[in-house]
């Protein structure tokens, strides 16, 4: 049962990160474009959709505070400062995304603040989970966060979200490939190529740091035979980041490069379950000594059993519903 739900909280964060990813990049993207019907072709790509993909986030956190209460009450007070950065940059983006149709004179405030929120939320996750690996001092024997306000800020952490931004940019760049025409398609492909490159140099650098964080790290990837699955993986990224590189070369190639920025995203997801499992505060607490009691863990199940395919239809029938080019001439969705 634990296990079951260590996955779902993971595929929670997975589904939030690959799919509100591209949304914070095209507002960080947002700053390249100074005409403002680009900016409104861009915004509309993602009108539809934008606020249903935080639902995903919501999920991901309601379920790590009731599936595994002590992770949560410990990972919180280590890193309440670039959580709630995020929380607060996703509302005042929100509110910028908003507030940009309903003004004439006041719309380039509204458009900065919206690259604003699009910029510190993605910096924020990016070092909400650089201080998450680099690890939480606990005093084990109260099972209390021990350590002090700026434990999470250090370079590692920096450069997480730093390599988180610009990997989202890559989603948004490639997003708007597949959704746009003519010269804003363009610039888009373009820009895609050292956004490309910026990502898979953060990947490098990144993975090769995270091993020697901790112990536990470095003998999960380099101990015995996992060496070659270090290399299998680094392999795969190169693989992927290829094919993504040519598809952007191909004109008739527009959903190709989406996809396969998002396997990215996916193949280093997998890589940082394969790092952290089976703790879920590394390497201090495991999910087995995180986890509520097994009866509330079934009680919560039944519940998501009901709400995951229903979440998960709605989203699938709006990006089908919205599927396709968007209508450069249309109006605010």
């Amino acid at each position: 049962m634990t296990v079951i739900w260590a996955g779902i909280i993971a595929f929670a964060v997975l589904v939030y990160v690959v799919l509100d990813g591209f949304d914070l990049g095209l507002g960080m993207l947002f700053a390249t474009e100074r005409h403002r019907h680009d900016r409104d072709v861009m915004m509309n790509t993602v009108a539809p959709v934008w606020d249903g993909n935080e639902t995903w986030l919501i999920l991901g956190g309601g379920g790590l505070f009731a599936a595994f209460p002590l992770a949560y009450s410990l990972i919180l007070p280590a890193l309440y400062a670039p959580i709630i950065a995020m929380l607060l940059a996703l509302i005042f983006r929100g509110v910028a995304f908003e507030f940009r149709w309903r003004t004439e004179r006041w719309r380039g405030v509204w458009d900065i603040a919206f690259i604003g929120g699009s910029a510190m939320a993605a910096l924020a996750q990016g070092i909400t989970l650089g201080g998450l690996l680099q690890g939480i001092e606990i005093d084990k024997a109260g099972r209390i966060y021990d350590g002090g306000w700026w434990d999470w800020l250090t370079p590692f952490s920096l450069t997480v979200g730093v390599a988180v931004m610009v990997g989202y940019m890559l989603l948004g760049a490639t997003w708007l490939v597949m959704k746009t025409t003519d010269d804003l398609q363009e610039r888009m492909r373009k820009r895609a190529w050292p956004l490309g490159v910026g990502t898979i140099g953060f990947i490098g650098l990144v993975s090769l740091w995270t091993p020697f964080l901790q112990e536990g790290y470095y003998n999960r990837w380099f101990a015995d035979w996992r060496i070659a699955l270090a290399g299998l993986v680094g392999l795969a990224v190169l693989g992927i980041a290829a094919l993504m590189f040519k598809s952007l070369t191909v004109h008739k190639h527009e959903y190709r490069p989406f996809v396969l920025s998002l396997l990215l995203f996916v193949l280093c997801f997998g890589g940082l379950g394969v790092s952290m499992f089976p703790y879920i505060v590394p390497t201090e607490v495991t999910i087995w000594e995180a986890a509520a009691p097994r009866a509330s863990q079934i009680f919560m199940l039944v519940g998501a059993a009901i709400l995951l395919p229903v979440i998960l239809t709605y989203t699938a029938y709006a990006y089908w519903v919205f599927r396709g080019k968007v209508d450069p001439d249309s109006g605010y969705h």
